[in-house]
């Protein structure tokens, strides 16, 4: 299909989507961008955020933390240290993990502990506010 965007979101365990789409918007280190059909080719990081893939009427929104995004003639590839489809969040389960999460940050005992763990609950706090 000329007139749409290859898009691939690709784990380092596994290919996590393949899809056509008209349009899809990414959470860049410097910025949210889109890309259509017929984007100039360039690479970026990817901060923690929201990808949306965006076909017809449908959208599916995706929550991605970590790695690049490469555009070139191809499409979009998109290489995440971690993914999840937000409608598979339980918020109620997220909040027990982030709840746990700034517990180990008052528990840490050194100076690098404590910088492990304030990662992982910003993280976790990026997942549920994206919900």
């Amino acid at each position: 299909m000329a007139d749409k965007l290859h898009f691939e979101l690709v784990s380092p365990e596994r290919l996590l989507m393949s899809a056509d789409a008209d349009m899809v918007t990414v959470p860049g280190a410097e910025g949210d961008f889109g890309v259509m059909v017929g984007h100039a080719p360039f690479m970026t990081t990817l901060r923690p955020g929201v990808v949306d893939v965006q076909d017809g009427r449908e959208e599916t929104r995706l929550f991605v933390r970590g790695g690049f995004a490469e555009v070139n003639a191809e499409g979009l590839t998109l290489l995440a240290e971690h993914s999840v489809p937000l409608d598979e969040l339980d918020a109620a389960a997220l909040d027990q993990e982030i709840q746990n999460a700034q517990e180990d940050v008052d528990d840490a005992t050194s100076d690098a502990a404590k910088a492990r763990a304030e990662v992982k609950l910003n993280h976790l706090k990026q997942l549920r506010d994206a919900l």
